[in-house]
């Protein structure tokens, strides 16, 4: 299962009921106290009330309710939740999924007196019965399958059987119900159901530095969590030697005790009193120079150990197949970081989610930061009258909107130059082929040396959105010219023609242009791209769509479904894990000759060229 969005209402600031989507990657953006980190808080309480617990004061201020909710909808993919030994149902087949067909799992607490918790499943339900027949007991089941004549059709010794049976009889009327998952019957399917809840490790970004409980100590605990739960069968089998072992000795112990006194005896059962917690008998921790502990060094540092974890797991993860699911969510992670390493850090989240079963949830108040990440994992979080959020997502302009919420250049160092494109990836392809291009040819610019010493900016604006930032000019603020580089496409007249000429109308300096071909990725040479994916692409043209032909290539080499016959959903995704490729793995292998072949012309050397004639202020 995945986690499709959140829900909220009356905790904390969302007094409202707030519906939030989420998708692999998401970063919340927004203004402090805008409400980024109450949905992390929220989610910590619904998976853990681990490192945050609820309480009576996440009560909204000022509701009349007396109670609030948090509830997450799962994206569901035929899971079997195995009941007993002989027992296998769905949640389809036990009417739990809501009208989307996804579970909605909401918990409400009561504030009223002692804080107390119920969960519901907020459910497309038959209305048949007086309630639902997951809380019927085994004796009432038996009583409706005699009462409606039908008992040939269930096995009376299975409670999954009779409610199928039931329900299969039953009109097919259904309504939206709150199905209780804590009372007795339906528990017994929430216990079964938790198993296959993705894990929720939250990484807050005031959490106090102590020996046992910091940035680098969580990821550790994480580990092994994980480990855990793929060695879960071995483990099963060695608490049931252990357990079988001891309840032999005790066993025998009780024999000897009836011979003495079978009274006493009679009155005692050998039962273990709880599961093992396999997670508390390991511990480990991360020792500096000289046994410095790790908190005590520069926070920095700390993160620095959350960049190498991100960075580490989404390697393993991606050599995994059928990985548990697992939610990472981390407030504010470019906090105490150099530029670079948060462009690291974003590489990583990307990667990382992109590893099946695997979600980033993130943070931040920076722009500059949420410009490394895609258009459409970002996701405005305003607040308006009290009570009130939007959460702004799919849209053309989101980046402007962020722009003008929160300014786009948060350094004080103003750059000489701001470079505008279209996305994160154009970037990745810039400043990749300049950093190998100048390894072969000093002269030839390396941009991304550029951008790290501050005298260039590299804003992503998000395609459609290019309009807004030219006729508003989000960027005047800040007194710096702009260069933009924009994909040429393929319409007539060119794509984003009349926004570079309204840029090279300006009299600041500022300079577009669009490139003669499709896109950027059109000056990658085949051969490196063949080299990355194992491929065997020739010639690539002008005006090809190379992310398309790539993702086919790949696709259509491990047989199965034929390329035509993919869903739009599932071809944009192949799409975009090769796009992201192509303009890392690729770009770097770009070398002189290979450029020169496909751009004889010397159009991109131009550009580099061209940001790097511009002298500082």
């Amino acid at each position: 299962m995945y986690l499709k969005s959140v829900i909220l209402q009356n905790f904390r600031s969302y007094r409202e009921r707030t519906t939030v989507p989420v998708g692999n990657l998401t970063t919340f953006v927004g203004k402090n106290e805008a409400g980024k980190s109450t949905i992390l808080a929220a989610l910590e309480i619904f998976f853990n009330s681990a490192l945050i617990k609820p309480e009576k004061d996440d009560l909204s201020a000022g509701s009349e309710s007396e109670s609030f909710s948090i509830g997450c909808v799962f994206g569901y993919e035929n899971e079997e939740l195995v009941l007993d030994a002989s027992a296998t149902t769905n949640l389809r087949d036990e009417h739990l999924l809501n009208a989307d067909g996804d579970l909605e799992i909401l918990k409400r607490y009561n504030c009223s007196g002692k804080l107390k918790m119920e969960t519901f499943a907020n459910a497309l339900h038959p209305t048949e019965f007086e309630k639902s027949l997951l809380l019927f007991k085994n004796t009432e089941l038996k009583s409706e399958i005699t009462n409606r004549g039908i008992e040939g059709l269930a096995k009376k010794s299975s409670n999954v059987s009779m409610r199928q049976a039931l329900w299969a009889a039953a009109p097919k009327e259904g309504s939206m119900q709150e199905i209780p998952l804590d009372k007795d019957g339906a528990k017994e399917v929430y216990e079964q159901l938790v198993k296959f809840l993705p894990i929720y490790a939250l990484f807050e970004a005031d959490r106090t530095s102590r020996d046992d409980d910091d940035e680098a100590q969580d990821p550790m605990k994480l580990a092994t969590l994980e480990a855990i739960r793929e060695l879960q069968p071995e483990l099963e089998s060695i608490k049931n030697t252990i357990q079988k072992r001891v309840l032999d000795v005790a066993n025998r112990t009780l024999d000897k005790l009836r011979e003495i006194n079978p009274k006493i005896a009679a009155q005692l059962t050998p039962d273990f009193k709880e599961e093992p917690k396999w997670s508390s008998i390991f511990k480990f921790i991360l020792r500096g120079d000289q046994d410095i502990p790790l908190n005590k060094r520069g926070s920095g540092v700390r993160r620095l150990i959350l960049i190498s974890f991100f960075r580490a797991e989404a390697e393993r993860r991606q050599s995994l197949e059928n990985s548990p699911g697992i939610i990472y969510a981390i407030e504010e992670p470019e906090t105490s970081q150099h530029p670079t390493n948060q462009r690291m850090l974003a590489e990583a989240f990307i990667a990382l989610a992109e590893s099946p079963g695997c979600q980033v949830l993130l943070t931040t108040h920076v722009p500059a930061f949420a410009g490394l990440l895609p258009v459409e994992s970002l996701r405005l979080v305003e607040a308006e009258e009290a009570g009130t959020k939007t959460v702004t997502y799919r849209d053309d302009a989101i980046l402007a909107k962020i722009a003008k919420s929160l300014g786009v250049l948060p350094d004080p160092d103003k750059p000489k130059l701001i470079v505008c494109v279209e996305g994160p990836n154009d970037i990745e392809c810039l400043t990749r082929i300049s950093r190998r291009l100048h390894t072969e040819d000093p002269s030839i610019p390396d941009i991304s040396a550029l951008r790290d010493s501050r005298e260039v900016a590299i804003i992503p604006l998000g395609g459609g959105t290019l309009s807004q930032w030219v006729q508003q000019h989000y960027l005047k603020m800040f007194d710096v010219p702009e260069l933009h580089i924009h994909d040429g496409g393929l319409t007539t007249p060119r794509k984003y023609a009349t926004e570079c000429a309204a840029v090279n109308a300006r009299s600041d300096g500022s300079w577009a242009t669009l490139t003669s071909k499709n896109e950027l990725e059109n000056y990658l040479h085949h051969d490196p791209i063949n080299q990355v994916f194992g491929t065997s692409l020739s010639l690539i043209g002008d005006n090809d769509d190379v992310p398309m032909l790539t993702a086919s290539e790949i696709h259509n080499s491990t047989g199965g479904t034929p390329w035509a016959n993919l869903d739009d959903i599932t071809k944009k995704d192949k799409e975009s894990r090769a796009k992201r490729r192509l303009n890392k793995d690729v770009a770097d292998r770009m070398n002189l000759a290979y450029l020169k072949e496909v751009d004889p012309s010397g159009e991109l050397i131009g550009w580099l060229r061209k940001i790097a004639s511009y002298p500082r202020p």
